[in-house]
C-alpha cells in the first residue's frame, strides 16, 4: 500500500487556463527563462499591480509551483495570501492580447484591471 502525504503548499496558489499556459510556455521557451515569476507590487489607482515575468534569476524566497512538465511558476512567499485563488486567463478581441486576472481576494480593482486592492492587509511575513 502506497500512502501520500497531503500538503497544502504543493498547489499553485494560482490556477491558469490552457490559453494562458500555452502563451506563457511559448514565451519562456522563446526567452530560454526558467519559468514565470508572479509577483505584485504596491501601484495603480487600485493599491497593488499583478507582475508576471520571465523568471530568469530566482529569489531566494520564491516558493516553486510545477505548472506542467515544461512550465515553473515562482511566487515570492510573501504575496501569496494576496494572489490564493487567483484565476489567469489570455484573452484574444482582435488584435490585441492580454492576461487577464480573477481575484477572490481583491475588494476593488481599476478600470483595466491591472491594479487591485484588498480589504485587510495580509501578513507580509513568510510562512512558516
Amino acid at each position: 500500500m502506497t500512502v501520500k502525504t497531503f500538503s497544502p503548499d504543493t498547489s499553485a496558489p494560482v490556477k491558469f487556463s490552457e490559453k494562458a499556459l500555452s502563451h506563457l510556455e511559448d514565451q519562456v521557451k522563446k526567452q530560454s527563462a526558467k519559468g514565470i515569476l508572479f509577483n505584485v507590487k504596491e501601484s495603480g489607482c487600485s493599491g497593488f499591480k499583478y507582475l508576471l515575468e520571465l523568471a530568469f534569476e530566482i529569489e531566494d524566497n520564491a516558493k516553486i509551483y510545477p505548472l506542467n512538465e515544461n512550465l515553473n511558476l515562482y511566487v515570492n512567499q510573501e504575496i501569496i495570501n494576496l494572489i490564493r485563488g487567483t484565476e489567469v486567463d489570455y484573452v484574444q478581441e482582435g488584435v490585441n492580447h492580454r492576461l487577464d486576472f480573477k481575484n477572490p481576494n481583491a475588494t476593488a480593482s481599476c478600470g483595466c484591471g491591472e491594479s487591485f486592492s484588498v480589504e485587510q492587509q495580509f501578513n507580509q511575513e513568510s510562512p512558516s
